[in-house]
């Protein structure tokens, strides 16, 4: 892992509004695509959709200096838009706690999970599996294959932003 996946979370962002026709491709590193919010400063995130129909992405928004989880699922009723819901987010046993905030992007509900953790990024980076938990119970469970690489190009692509 570079120096440089734990230097970008200090500048990283958070704000993730964008409905899917609004991001733009930069890139694609197995099953994540590497994309541009253009709504957040150019910020570049990964973004993928598991077999659970949960969509994920994790990113950088220039414009605010965190690092944002965004999960949604069609699943979930009951999310209300800017709510704030606590939640646990467990790399291969390493657990970080967080609040989401409600949202729906193209009729999806989901959370918008800000974080500024080095470390948990290295995690998401480095480990195998990231569960989220909510009081009621674990709510999503993915696979992190590649998210390593797909990082690597979103820094990439950060740094092309300018």
């Amino acid at each position: 892992m570079s120096i440089t996946l734990a230097t970008t979370i200090a500048f990283a962002g958070l704000s993730t509004m964008a409905t899917a026709q609004d991001l733009m491709t930069y890139d694609t590193v197995g099953v994540w695509d590497v994309l541009v919010d253009p709504t957040i400063g150019n910020g570049c995130l990964i973004n993928a959709v598991f077999e659970d129909g949960s969509d994920v992405r994790i990113g950088f928004a220039p414009d605010t200096g965190y690092g944002y989880i965004l999960a949604m699922n069609e699943g979930w009723e009951g999310v209300e838009d800017d709510a704030m819901y606590p939640v646990s987010m467990d790399v291969d046993g390493s657990v970080y706690e967080g609040e989401g905030k409600g949202i729906h992007i193209d009729g999806l509900p989901g959370v918008d999970i800000e974080f500024d953790s080095a470390e948990f990024l290295m995690d998401v980076a480095t480990k195998q599996t990231l569960t989220l938990s909510t009081e009621a119970g674990e709510i999503m469970s993915i696979d992190l294959t590649d998210s390593l690489r797909a990082l690597e190009a979103a820094i990439a692509c950060q740094e092309a932003q300018g």
